[in-house]
């Protein structure tokens, strides 16, 4: 399991491309995922041990240079924000759900990994750009009060850089609604 992520997210495809490519040829870094995402932008996301993911993030800065849009370095990633960012996250049947929206793929992931360490809770989904305009948006279930205190550690964060879109607080989900948000 990587211990540290870093994602870039730019402008420019064509400048992604290069910052992707700069990015693994830096360091010995394990590429999770490198594509185009709406509205024309470009994300890298890389995994590996701290000391290599920071090189290559480093490098993907220099790279990416005026078209960077947002990045992210997290250290010692919450071994919930992988599995919720591929979808494959299972959970309980909870009492309430929080629902974190950002402004870039980044945001979102940095919000999801502060939501995690802040409080007993499942991270339920976390979705990236497309189809959804450039947003992140992340999905969190447990107790009320735990889901409230994940979402607010998330949203400050997201708030910190004004990259919050919005975050709610659903207690007792309506089944039908469970149904079709996971």
């Amino acid at each position: 399991m990587d211990v540290a992520i870093a994602a870039i997210e730019t402008s420019s495809i064509a400048q992604g491309t290069v910052v992707g490519d700069a990015m693994v040829k830096t360091a010995e870094v394990n590429l999770v995922l490198a594509t185009s995402i709406s509205p024309g932008k470009y994300w890298v996301l890389i995994g590996g041990e701290v000391a290599p993911v920071r090189a290559a993030f480093q490098r993907g800065l220099e790279v990416a240079a005026d078209t960077l849009l947002d990045s992210l370095f997290i250290p010692q990633v919450h071994a919930m924000v992988l599995p919720a960012l591929q979808g494959v996250a299972a959970g309980a049947d909870d009492d309430a759900l929080g629902v974190i929206e950002t402004l870039t793929a980044s945001a979102a992931i940095v919000a999801a990994d502060h939501a995690a360490k802040a409080a007993a809770v499942t991270l339920r989904d976390l979705r990236l750009a497309n189809g959804l305009g450039g947003k992140g948006v992340l999905f969190l279930t447990g107790d009320v009060s735990d889901v409230q205190a994940a979402v607010e550690a998330g949203r400050a964060e997201a708030l910190r850089k004004g990259l919050l879109a919005r975050s709610v607080v659903i207690p007792r989900l309506h089944r039908q609604m469970k149904d079709r948000v996971f």
